[in-house]
């Protein structure tokens, strides 16, 4: 099978964060991009993926803000690691957003997270068939590379026949 076309976003990870060091995350040209959220679950236990997110049109720090972890029963022990888009040359702002939701909705479709709702039974199939997601530096228990090749329904159609020598 020949795949003609793929759509390359690389996130670079840095983390883990405290709580506390999130507002500093407001660099209003680089801070954007995705996040997870790793803390204690009363099921899966602690130190746990328990949410992805995305901050696209504010800050990281802005965004992550937002969301009350400090309300949680161990928000002390909560970890927060974040990752921004790379590579060879800037993006438009509109073509930087998509990358950033297309990424975000793939990673959680792959790794559901205990907390996420969205994305994590459906993918925008046509959307995420080229894309090819690589995961640098701390990306923690996230994949290391992610395909919608592998997680849409591409190659749903092709015929699967086990290899045999001829």
């Amino acid at each position: 099978m020949k795949v003609a076309k793929a759509r390359l976003v690389q996130l670079q990870w840095e983390g883990p964060y405290k709580l506390t060091d999130i507002p500093s995350l407001n660099h209003e040209e680089w801070d954007y991009g995705i996040y997870q959220i790793y803390g204690k679950h009363p099921v899966y236990g602690s130190d746990v993926l328990l949410y992805i997110g995305k901050a696209d049109f504010q800050t990281l720090g802005k965004r992550i803000s937002q969301e009350n972890w400090l309300d949680t029963n161990d928000s002390n022990n909560t970890k927060i690691y974040v990752g921004r888009l790379h590579g060879p040359e800037n993006q438009s702002e509109e073509e930087w957003s998509v990358e950033i939701d297309l990424a975000e909705r793939l990673l959680i479709y792959v790794h559901k997270p205990a907390y996420n709702a969205r994305s994590i039974t459906s993918l925008p199939d046509s959307k995420m068939q080229d894309m090819h997601l690589l995961n640098w530096g701390n990306h923690r228990d996230l994949l290391p590379e992610v395909s919608g090749l592998r997680w849409t329904q591409k190659l749903a159609h092709l015929p699967y026949e086990m290899y045999r020598l001829i």
